[in-house]
Formats: structure tokens, C-alpha cells, sequence
């Protein structure tokens, strides 16, 4: 836990995906898990969070992942409802995340050429 909690406020991430040790994406763990973790865990401080295992954290979120060659509509589609899409491969290793952000900037681009 103290490890996704340092990583988290080093990049000034406020979720991240989470991957298995066989690459399989597993899940999302977002700031507000950690912080209901701390809250809903007595006596715990921060200096113990370095004893919680990640997978005994409660995940509320559940992002929708998408396949490398999965359509723009799909991916649109989750965007409108997660900050993140989670990409698999096509033997369903996790090789990346899109943000809705890189979503947004690419169709903003798209806009202004075709006006200019």
C-alpha cells in the first residue's frame, strides 16, 4: 500500500491500473480506495500501510478494458465513462492505458485542421 501511495503522489496519478505478475491487467486502484482503506482500518498510520498488501485494498472502480484492435466507438464509448482505457494485446497482456485527455486533444486537432 505505502508503495502505491508514494508512487501515486510522485507521478501526481490519481488512479493507476493494476497488473498481475503474468502482465493481465487486474484492476484499478484510485486514491479514494487507499484513503477509504487508512479511514475504515483502525490504528492504521502510514507508517504501517508498507504491511498492507494492494490486494487486500476494496477497488471501487472497474474499468472496462479494450483490445488493441478494438473499434474507435468502443473505445469513445468508455471513455465517456472511465478517465482511462485500459489496452490489452491480443493474448490479453496489458500493454497501456488511453486517457479520455488523449482522446479529447486527438478529435481537437482533427477540428481545428479540417476548419484552417
Amino acid at each position: 500500500m505505502r508503495q502505491a501511495i508514494e508512487k501515486m503522489e510522485f507521478h501526481r496519478y490519481t488512479a493507476v491500473p493494476l497488473v498481475d505478475q503474468h502482465g493481465h491487467y487486474v484492476g484499478t486502484i484510485t486514491e479514494g480506495d487507499l484513503l477509504w482503506k487508512m479511514k475504515n482500518t483502525p490504528g492504521l498510520t502510514f507508517e504501517d500501510t508498507d504491511k498492507i498488501p494492494i490486494s487486500e485494498i476494496p477497488r471501487r472502480v472497474e474499468n472496462e478494458t479494450v483490445r488493441i484492435d478494438a473499434n474507435v466507438e468502443n473505445l469513445i464509448s468508455l471513455a465517456v465513462v472511465q478517465n482511462f482505457v485500459p489496452v490489452l494485446d491480443d493474448e490479453d497482456i496489458f500493454i497501456g492505458i488511453i486517457r479520455r485527455r488523449e482522446i479529447m486533444e486527438y478529435f481537437s486537432r482533427k477540428l481545428m485542421g479540417k476548419k484552417s
